[in-house]
């Protein structure tokens, strides 16, 4: 374990520590620093504009992990019942995953632009106007999409591990009583993939609510801030060399983040104290 800590403290607690100092003061160099004290936090969750960035942040994750999720368990559960060519579909979904976070911006714009791109072309074609520069819906279905596109293999992946770690008893036994598949689903496979698509969930939300690189490359939070979310408004900081600004607000994020992956937490093991029950009492009925 020592020399994991030993990594883990030089590149995650050393600057995290170094921001958390830096967010007190109002640095021109790092030998110009002067104390401001709260001065960074209180102008930021005082701001209307931070709590609109938050608001985009939270919707975007909502949105993208509903589609995500719904979509992923939908495929992985007919891959599941896919004979040999099951192996080439899940490398097929899971391609996207080893593209660079850099890249995947650049490649739908060409997808879609109306002159060169396939998609673009198609829309244009079949007379849709699609402005995702001055059109925020436009912005945001594209978002949608683009995420979806290069996530959906983690969801698949991982509900088809725990779709493969079923056992044939449960589905012989529902056979047997006649279950519907929607009974099927909601009985057997729901809580039995629920265990394996947990770390997704939070690995989702992490990476949804940090979506920064393709946000900016496509829109730079526009139109008129329709994606600005808190990882650009942190983006915009920096950029201008507020780095008290900057600390703060990295702070603030760290503080959501970290909050909603101790609820995450909670959750996991209250689930699993849960299930647990559920399994004595079978066991004792």
């Amino acid at each position: 374990m020592i020399p994991a800590l030993a990594v883990m403290g030089l590149v995650g607690v050393v600057p995290l520590l170094a921001a958390f100092n830096y967010a007190f003061f109002d640095i021109f160099t790092i030998q110009q620093a002067y104390w401001v004290g709260d001065e960074w936090y209180r102008q930021i969750i005082t701001s209307d504009r931070f709590y609109a960035s938050f608001g985009r942040s939270l919707l975007f994750s909502a949105l993208v992990m509903s589609v995500q999720f719904s979509l992923g368990i939908a495929l992985a559960r007919m891959v599941s019942r896919m004979g040999p060519s099951r192996i080439f579909v899940l490398m097929l979904v899971a391609l996207p995953l080893v593209v660079p976070w850099n890249m995947i911006a650049m490649m739908w714009q060409s997808l879609i632009h109306p002159e060169t791109g396939i998609a673009g072309r198609a829309m244009a074609f079949a007379g849709i106007g699609f402005d995702y520069k001055f059109n925020a819906i436009h912005t945001w279905i594209l978002l949608i999409v683009m995420d979806t596109w290069h996530w959906i293999g983690l969801v698949v992946i991982l509900a088809y591990a725990g779709f493969s770690g079923i056992p044939k008893a449960y589905y012989q036994a529902a056979a047997i009583d006649g279950a519907s598949s929607f009974a099927v689903f909601r009985h057997i496979e729901l809580p039995k993939i629920t265990s394996a698509l947990s770390i997704a969930i939070l690995l989702r939300f992490m990476d949804s609510f940090m979506i920064n690189t393709e946000a900016f490359a496509m829109n730079a939070g526009g139109p008129y801030y329709a994606t600005s979310f808190l990882s650009l408004d942190l983006s915009e900081d920096i950029k201008a060399f507020n780095y008290g600004s900057t600390a703060a607000r990295s702070m603030l994020y760290f503080l959501i983040v970290m909050t909603v992956a101790w609820l995450f937490r909670i959750w996991v093991e209250r689930q699993g104290r849960v299930d647990d029950g559920v399994q004595v009492v079978k066991v004792g009925g």
